[in-house]
Parts: structure tokens; sequence; C-alpha cells
């Protein structure tokens, strides 16, 4: 296969082949790569076609512009996306399933993470086998201050990756944490100086894509097997994220994040 197999379906959505890594970079800097509909649906798509190329060893994820991975769902959307009951069942079943594309994909992915990783981007960092950033970078679930809710999935890969105390910490207080913080809690995995961001990305690259790829394929589908969730009651994780979406709350939410004031969140 060759770089036209990879075309995306979005032009803000940037893909090229390296070697044999397929880079995947998320292109809406105007607004700090806020994922959009259209950048949603483009992952899979990619992810399917990379699963089945043995050219591919592995894929990267990354931010176009400098300034951030992702800022999290492009807000711009939600009246449209996400106000309705069905609206908000389809977009949340395009982010469920590029996510899930990402956590389930057979060969090594690492995200490449360069200034604000937020919301939504934390969701697909954590998705990845390994995070790398810069020290410039922040982080932060503000998904208390916007009253939706936060998907079982995304809820586990976070408390497998930091566990519970931490898990909670970041989700209940919305608060930012730099990449020392993030290092240590363990939500990434190493940091770089801003203009060595890029030479750590190639040290995990080489190291990857001259790795024997059946063992690699074989731990990382043991690992998971080992994070596996036994006994989850599914259909109340479920009920409870749509009565947050369905809520006052997080009309009030939304309301408040195009009007650029502080929530007052009432719990109905």
């Amino acid at each position: 296969m060759n770089d036209m197999s990879y075309v995306s379906t979005t032009e803000r959505v940037k893909t090229w082949l390296d070697g044999s890594v397929l880079h995947i970079r998320f292109n809406n800097p105007a607004k700090h790569n806020a994922l959009s509909v259209d950048m949603w649906e483009a992952v899979p798509p990619l992810l399917d076609r990379a699963e089945k190329d043995d050219g591919v060893r592995m894929v990267v994820l990354s931010g176009e512009g400098g300034k951030a991975f992702v800022s999290g769902a492009d807000i711009s959307q939600f009246e449209d996306m996400r106000a309705a009951k069905e609206a908000v069942k389809r977009y949340e079943a395009m982010a469920e399933a590029a996510l899930q594309g990402i956590h389930d994909f057979a060969k090594p992915t690492v995200a490449c993470i360069r200034g604000y990783c937020i919301g939504g981007g934390v969701n697909v960092a954590i998705c990845c086998d390994i995070r790398i950033a810069s020290e410039n970078s922040i982080f932060s679930i503000p998904a208390t201050r916007l009253g939706l809710g936060y998907r079982y999935s995304a809820m586990k890969n976070l408390t497998d990756l930091v566990g519970p105390g931490f898990a909670k910490d970041i989700f209940f207080t919305a608060r930012r944490l730099d990449a020392a913080e993030a290092l240590r809690i363990g939500l990434i995995n190493r940091v770089a100086e801003p203009d060595g961001l890029d030479a750590l990305l190639a040290e995990y690259t080489g190291a990857i894509t001259t790795g024997a790829p059946l063992t690699i394929k074989a731990g990382k589908r043991i690992i998971r097997d080992v994070l596996k969730a036994d006994g989850a009651d599914m259909d109340l994780a479920r009920k409870l994220i749509l009565d947050c979406f369905e809520s006052e709350d997080y009309a009030e939410g939304r309301k408040a994040f195009m009007e650029k004031r502080k929530p007052v969140f009432k719990g109905k």
C-alpha cells in the first residue's frame, strides 16, 4: 500500500506514511484541534486499513499547529449535534467508534502531545498505548464544568491508567495538570523539552518498528485481557450518562460555555 491508501475523508485530519509508521494528525488548529464530527468519522477507516497493511507497524496520533493535541469536542457543533436526544446518541456513537477503534487497534499506538490535551483529547490519548508530551503540555477533563456525561469506556481507561484516586481527582475538580504532574501520576509516559519532542518520538518509532511484530501484538492483546472489566452494569452506566445529556444542567453548561461565563448547576 502507498500513501494514497490513507487519504482521509476530511481535510481536518492529515495522514502520511513515514516508512512503516502511519501518522494521523488532527488538523483544526484555529480551534486548537477541537474534534468535529467529520474528524471522529475519519479515524476508523484509516485504522481498519492500517490493521490489514503488513507494511504499517505502528500509528502515531498528533495535533497540527504546535499549540494543542486535541482541545475537546468542537463546542460550536453542540447545539446541532448534541442537544437533542437522537443527536446525542449519534455523536456519542461516532466518538465511541473512533475511540474504540484506537483502543482495539492491534498494533502499537503513540500519542505525541504538544500543548493542550483537554477532554476528548485526553480520551484519545488514553486509548493509545503510549503517551509522550512536551513540557508545555496541559491536561484537563472539564466534564463537570459542562454537565455532560462521561462514557464508561473513557472512565475505565483513565482509572486503569492512573488509578481511582487520581481519576477522581482529575474528574471531580476539572483542574488543569501540567506535564510534570501528568508524568508523576502516570497519565503520560515521557516528557521532553518542546524542541526535543520529535527526537523522543523518533526514539519510540525506531524501537517499536524494529521489534518483533508478533511479540508486540501478543503483548498488547494480553495486557488488554488483564485489564478487562467483569460484571460491570453497562445498562446502568448508559442510563447515568444519558441522564446527564438530558438534564437542565447540561443545557446550562453548553449555554455558559458559549456565553463565556461560569455555569450555575442545580443537579436537575
